[in-house]
């Protein structure tokens, strides 16, 4: 793979430009290659025209069988160069292309990593990675189609006219002729069958993402008995990609059909144009053979040429189509500057908020966190809590004021050196299917073996992890399914004491364990949260009642703002929140 790509440079969002791309970037790789195939697809012309100087010479008679030694060794010669070149291009488009593939899809990755998280609302995930391996594949295609069957036919057309043009000029211009006049119908074909490839593309990648969805939701399927209805949802999804793939199939075979007519009248008035000639004498035998041998190999290699191209229009389709719905100006601007490590300090000034819907969720909060301090988030569902904490993030950016941490413009900074100063514990740790320490390791990639370990103990994970078959070796399966939720949650708490960053993110830390994994997890919880700016959205307010302050948020507007003491002896939705979950106004 290419690891000297500029960073930061933008992908093209046309096909032809996207696949330029990975060309200029590998320019000897591919000029070579292009040679190589030249040289064969030549040689493969040159030895029709040796093989009517054998024929020549083999026409003279046995009195003149000396002569016919020499062509034999040239014939044979050319054979021998030709596939020399042909398996140096193979061995070389094999090195090439492959690479070519892993670097685009890598950086359509890349790409789709930036975008905000409301993009990834609004798109399958299994169809976005169905896109990605889909380009690499029809990218694939489309180097290996020109490399082995639009190149060679070409340059075999060019070397037929000119060993044609040795025998009759005419033969030469006919040719010509007639394979312009195919190649103008095939394009114009290829060109208007277009939008069906680009359609069969898009069907098939909302196939691909239903397809995932299903099989994510497997166990919500058996809990409802929904088996059968999403049986029915699929095939529904399915009977529409099997007819735009049908639609699309079916024009390739009339473009191939189209061809097939077209070349079978060339090769045969060429053929019988030469025998023509050599009744009256005006050709050689080998010259006849030369021109049927030169007229099949072109009716061949066009008929490889015709469906290459058509090939590679249905697969232009599928890149154009990937392009679209990845390649896709990012909301967000990124800046090279890096945001330094400081103490945590965050502060919100007149901020607002609204969704791609025009549904306000934050309206100008003006909010000032002292470094150190934990603050509890809490209110009704729908109140902007989780919002506002994305906000921090800069998962998305706010429509009006601004966010600041450390005195830095959130917005002035790289997102990457702004997220590592921030730890998150979500309600649900993302697991990723790979061993236990690589899923710890993943809150600080540099981190020494011991480092890793300080943090499982810290996060009361050793006792679980011993028991286990492999200890930190063990596969967690996807998304962690192999173990508990309260071995998942203390395992994102891991994560967050090894990235030891100044401020923290609790997301419902706590909300979905038992008695026995939360009272484990609150107490890794409070380890964790020592020395450090913590924001926590809760809703149940045991967890924030020892925090330094509470924010009470409606409609996302800030309506209380306190201690948990004052908040409980004060009228408003604290107290009422504080009371519905059955706690005493004393309590502590």
């Amino acid at each position: 793979m290419n690891s000297q790509q500029p960073h930061g440079l933008p992908l093209p969002n046309t096909a032809i430009a996207f696949l330029w791309r990975y060309v200029t970037l590998r320019p000897w790789h591919f000029a070579t290659l292009f040679l190589l195939i030249v040289g064969a697809a030549s040689c493969a012309v040159a030895v029709q025209f040796g093989m009517k100087l054998l024929v020549d010479a083999m026409a003279q008679g046995r009195e003149a069988a000396g002569h016919v030694w020499p062509p034999f060794t040239v014939f044979i010669a050319l054979i021998v160069v030709e596939n020399v070149f042909w398996r140096s291009g193979g061995y070389l488009g094999c090195r090439t292309v492959v690479a070519s593939c892993a670097d685009l899809r890598i950086d359509l990755f890349n790409h789709l990593t930036g975008h905000p998280m409301r993009y990834f609302s609004d798109h399958f995930a299994g169809a976005l990675a169905n896109r990605i391996s889909s380009a690499g594949a029809a990218a694939g295609s489309i180097y290996g189609g020109l490399a082995w069957k639009i190149i060679p036919p070409c340059v075999d057309f060019i070397g037929a006219v000119v060993v044609l043009f040795t025998v009759r000029l005419s033969m030469g211009v006919a040719l010509i002729g007639a394979v312009v006049v195919v190649a103008t119908l095939i394009t114009v074909m290829g060109l208007r069958g277009r939008s069906r490839h680009i359609d069969f593309a898009s069907q098939a990648a909302r196939v691909g993402g239903e397809l995932v969805d299903q099989v994510s939701n497997v166990w919500t399927i058996k809990a409802f008995s929904a088996r059968h209805r999403e049986r029915r949802r699929l095939e529904q999804a399915i009977g529409v990609e099997a007819k735009a793939q049908r639609r699309s199939w079916i024009y390739l075979e009339k473009a191939r059909v189209l061809h097939d007519i077209c070349l079978s009248i060339m090769a045969g008035g060429m053929l019988g144009w030469s025998i023509l000639l050599w009744q009256d004498g005006q050709i050689t035998p080998g010259d006849v053979v030369m021109v049927s041998a030169l007229s099949f190999r072109i009716l061949h290699g066009s008929r490889d040429l015709a469906l290459a191209l058509v090939d590679t229009s249905q697969q232009m389709g599928v890149i154009a189509e990937t392009l679209r719905i990845i390649v896709q100006p990012h909301a967000l601007s990124d800046s090279a500057a890096e945001l330094v490590p400081g103490r945590g300090n965050i502060r919100f000034i007149d901020v607002s908020y609204s969704y791609a819907d025009g549904r306000g969720a934050i309206k100008h909060l003006f909010l000032d966190i002292p470094a150190g301090q934990k603050v509890g988030i809490v209110g009704p569902s729908g109140a902007g809590k989780s919002t506002l904490v994305s906000l921090v993030q800069r998962l998305d950016d706010v429509r009006s004021g601004v966010i600041l941490i450390d005195d830095r413009d959130v917005r002035s900074v790289s997102q990457d050196s702004l997220r590592r100063q921030i730890a998150v514990v979500p309600q649900e740790p993302a697991l990723f299917n790979r061993t236990i320490f690589e899923n710890i390791a993943y809150g600080q990639p540099d981190a020494t073996e011991q480092q890793v370990l300080d943090a499982a103990r810290h996060a009361y994970c050793e006792e679980f992890i011993r028991d286990l078959p492999e200890g930190f070796n063990t596969l967690v399966g996807e998304r962690g399914v192999m173990l508990s939720g309260g071995q998942r949650q203390r395992l994102g708490l891991a994560r967050a004491f090894l990235k030891n960053a100044p401020i923290l993110i609790l997301d419902e830390a706590t909300s979905a364990l038992d008695t026995a994994s939360e009272t484990k997890v609150q107490m890794a919880l409070d380890d964790l949260m020592r020395g450090r700016t913590v924001l926590a959205v809760a809703h149940r307010l045991s967890t924030v009642a020892r925090f330094d302050r509470i924010l009470v948020l409606q409609a996302g507007t800030i309506v209380q703002d306190g201690s948990p003491d004052e908040l409980r002896h004060r009228k408003g939705p604290f107290q009422t929140l504080w009371q519905a979950q059955g706690m005493e106004l004393g309590k502590r």
